[in-house]
């Protein structure tokens, strides 16, 4: 039975991947007004997203070290009551110098989630693990579909600086109020105990390691382009529909990111009663299709493609988590997640980068979702060669 710190711990795991996810997310949606109000071009308001999405990796693995330092309650309150404050801030500047500085301060205080916050998460999660990966993962995409309709109705009915300044109070205001229940003994720093795991071998651990490298490499840059490209995507693909209105442009980017993240219930389930290889592999196939195929199809037909390649994207990460802790030892747990969310965060950048170098050359992001779905095909192969014996396999179902 999980006891009343490890259900807190939980929620607030889940309320901050939420968190991270939308104010990650919201600003593709914001920049959309801001190209008429201050009357820049898009690629340039949307490179100013470039040093907040590159400090989000960067600072991931210092952010890691001081949460196995300084635990992950005192990190995890620092997160929102830091991110709640950048964003409001955000929403009270001028100019794009300013909104630069502002969105790299919101990136610093998002960095600490992933790498503190997901490993708190595996901590004390006392059994079906992949569930409880998938359930936090599905608030994850919540949060990037939430982005859309939070900003777009925001934007929509106070103005683009309300965009930044509402969710920022909310997210302070969870800061305090976990403040208060680590101050008050509510949340204890030790996770419940749980049987040892059995120890990797080297070569297995370096295999593992270096296909999941190459994996999240892409997986990631193939996410951020999604989700930083998808409103302009759907704004100029869907003209009929969207009529170059942001709210709804954000709104068919929401749905998505919510199809996308009850999907990882599915993955999930799969990894905690299959080998996690094959979970892995079975993912990352579909992606490769469903990505290719987001590239060729035009009209509506683009919302439904882009949902099964999000789908299969997000469902393989409670499978890609659980072999990062399996094979990485838990005293270094906080080190080990933050050097993948800094090759993950770090596609950021990539990512913003990649779709404005893109459109300018090509006028569209066709070019880069072909790519994107060619680089899958290698991704399968690293995949292939991960260890394959059943010791990535639970040993019995786990109790429901």
């Amino acid at each position: 039975m999980t006891s009343g710190s490890a259900r807190l711990s939980l929620l607030f795991a889940n309320i901050g991947h939420f968190y991270i996810h939308l104010f990650t997310a919201f600003y593709a949606v914001i920049v959309l007004q801001l190209e008429r109000d201050w009357a820049l071009s898009y690629e340039e308001l949307l490179r100013l997203w470039t040093w907040g999405a590159l400090l989000v990796g960067l600072m991931a693995l210092p952010a890691g070290r001081l949460g196995d330092r300084f635990t992950a309650r005192v990190m995890m309150t620092v997160f929102f009551i830091g991110m709640g404050v950048a964003s409001i801030v955000c929403g009270l500047i001028e100019g794009p110098t300013a909104m630069m500085l502002g969105l790299s301060a919101l990136g610093v205080f998002a960095a600490i989630y992933h790498p503190v916050g997901i490993p708190w998460l595996i901590r004390n999660a006392e059994n079906n693990t992949g569930k409880i990966l998938a359930v936090n993962g599905i608030f994850g995409s919540f949060g990037t579909a939430g982005a859309g309709l939070v900003a777009g109705t925001l934007i929509a009915g106070f103005g683009w600086r309300a965009a930044f300044i509402v969710p920022g109070v909310v997210c302070l205001l969870t800061g305090f109020v976990m403040l208060y229940c680590v101050m008050a003994g509510k949340m204890s720093a030790a996770p419940p105990q749980k049987a040892p795991q059995r120890p990797q071998s080297r070569g297995d651990t370096v295999r593992v390691f270096v296909g999941l490298v190459g994996a999240m490499f892409v997986g990631s840059v193939t996410y951020n382009v999604m989700q930083n490209g998808l409103p302009k995507m759907f704004s100029e693909e869907l003209g009929s529909i969207v009529g170059g209105d942001p709210m709804i442009a954000g709104l068919l980017t929401s749905f998505v990111f919510v199809s996308g993240g009850l999907m990882q219930l599915v993955g999930g389930y799969l990894a905690d009663r299959l080998a996690l290889k094959k979970v892995y592999l079975l993912c990352w196939f579909c992606q490769m299709i469903f990505v290719s195929l987001t590239a060729a199809i035009v009209g509506v037909g683009l919302v439904g493609i882009a949902a099964l390649a999000l789908m299969a994207n997000v469902a393989s990460q409670p499978a890609e988590n659980m072999m990062l802790a399996r094979y990485a030892p838990e005293k270094h747990h906080g080190i080990a997640f933050g050097s993948k969310f800094v090759l993950s965060f770090l596609c950021g950048p990539i990512a913003i980068q990649a779709i404005a170098f893109v459109r300018e050359a090509t006028g569209g992001m066709s070019w880069l979702f072909g790519g994107l779905g060619a680089a899958g095909v290698l991704v399968v192969l690293l995949i292939l060669a991960l260890p394959s014996a059943d010791q990535d396999k639970p040993a019995s179902a786990p109790a429901e």
